[in-house]
């Protein structure tokens, strides 16, 4: 249910801009088997069949013991608690989601101006009146709208690169349309981003940096191997490369879910955006209820409370994966961590980053969950040169939390300069 795209052209295969109450969102199935949780786990504690973390272990031992030590009284009294915790973590959880759906914000950015478009794929000219500072082309991820970039005018990463003196174009990939549902990433990255690089250097005349965020990091990274001789330097923000890092359930999972996947693969030409939702949803199933909580506790008229409705509405706008690129990426990377095994090929090359002879710079977030810093490090160790940062924050609040012009903007366009000057 992809619900919008306030400030920008509404493309033939996107829905017009909602005006009432926004749909629910697409990841909240998963609050539910975490409320179920603590009643469902109640009777296996009491006989002992649970197996607990390791941390708790001794405390869940201890409790116990006291538990029946008191007879049935005290545990009906427990079972009455945890439903009343239970019912009262439900209901903050549903006043948030109400009081988001109902919320009066919505996302008004003076739109940028299209200088170049290839199918569904656009490329948006950030340049602040139209300056000529050192180019640098901005690459987001294929599963999420480009706009986490460019969330609020306060909130946005291009806005900031070109109010620091540079000149930045960032790729709008937008949902597959019926070309791109065959699309591999070799199509992306050889067809629609060499395309884009080469309108850049013709554009402005000289070579730019390349930056990619998220899966986007990978796509660049393909790009700087491709076309080295016409770029400046990479810069990589929360980009995943061992996908196995402290993942290993999830490689088996998708192995286990790819027949199923394949057959609807099959039958829609593209994973639909529900399902990736859901996948993604998996890697932390509490963080539905926990944010949802918090929100309803916020101020309603606060920028906090802004920052959170905007951030959520670009969540919920997710768009389809065409169905070869998501059997690359789920079944290749995720599933047999191709990328890390060497076995990640674009145009028949495998993409190596020891091979990469350019200026780099990995930004890795400390508190990624989608992205560990365990997955992204190997491939700044990988690449000869490159330098790591280390920055607060998880892998969306690396680019807008209220740290994130001192610890991403800023040092980001000062490697920039400087990789593009010399």
């Amino acid at each position: 249910m992809p619900h919008r795209r306030a400030s920008e052209p509404q493309p033939p295969n996107q829905s017009p801009l909602r005006q009432g109450p926004r749909p629910l969102p697409l990841h909240l199935m998963a609050h539910a088997s975490t409320l179920m949780g603590s009643n469902v786990a109640l009777p296996l504690w009491k006989n002992g069949s649970l197996p607990w973390n390791p941390r708790l272990a001794d405390k869940a031992a201890e409790l116990k013991a006291s538990l029946d030590a008191a007879g049935p009284d005290g545990w009906k009294c427990f079972e009455a608690a945890i439903e009343a915790e239970t019912l009262r973590r439900h209901q903050s959880v549903l006043d948030g989601v109400a009081l988001y759906r109902q919320h009066g914000y919505r996302r008004h950015v003076p739109a940028a101006p299209v200088v170049w478009s290839q199918g569904s794929t656009r490329l948006l000219d950030y340049r602040a009146g139209g300056g000529d500072g050192p180019p640098v082309l901005v690459v987001p991820s294929l599963i999420n709208r480009s706009y986490i970039l460019d969330l609020t005018e306060r909130r946005s990463l291009v806005r900031a690169l070109a109010a620091r003196g540079l000149s930045p174009f960032l790729v709008d990939w937008d949902a597959p349309g019926d070309a791109e549902r065959d699309f591999t990433l070799t199509d992306y990255i050889a067809g629609r981003l060499e395309a884009a690089l080469d309108h850049v250097v013709a554009l402005t005349g000289r070579k730019p940096a390349v930056v990619g965020y998220c899966m986007g990091g990978d796509l660049a990274l393909a790009l700087a191997l491709r076309r080295s001789g016409d770029l400046k330097g990479l810069a990589l923000l929360a980009t995943p490369w061992n996908f196995h890092a402290g993942r290993e359930a999830h490689g088996k999972l998708l192995h286990a879910l790819g027949p199923a996947l394949a057959g609807l693969i099959a039958v829609t030409r593209t994973l639909p955006v529900d399902i990736l939702q859901a996948l993604f949803a998996s890697l932390d199933p509490g963080l539905t209820a926990r944010k949802f909580a918090a929100f309803a506790r916020l101020k309603r008229g606060s920028a906090r409370a802004r920052d959170f409705v905007a951030l959520e509405d670009w969540a919920n706008d997710g768009v389809d994966l065409a169905g070869p690129v998501a059997r690359e990426c789920l079944s290749g990377w995720y599933g047999d961590n191709d990328t890390m095994e060497g076995r990640w090929r674009v145009g028949g090359q495998v993409v190596d980053p020891a091979a990469l002879d350019l200026p780099v710079l990995a930004l890795i977030p400390e508190r990624d969950r989608i992205v560990p810093p365990d997955s992204a490090a190997p491939l700044a160790t990988a690449i000869r040169g490159a330098k790591t940062v280390l920055v607060r924050g998880g892998h969306v609040g690396m680019l807008l939390s209220a740290r994130a012009g001192t610890e991403v903007y800023t040092p980001l366009a000062r490697w920039l300069k400087r990789s593009l000057l010399q």
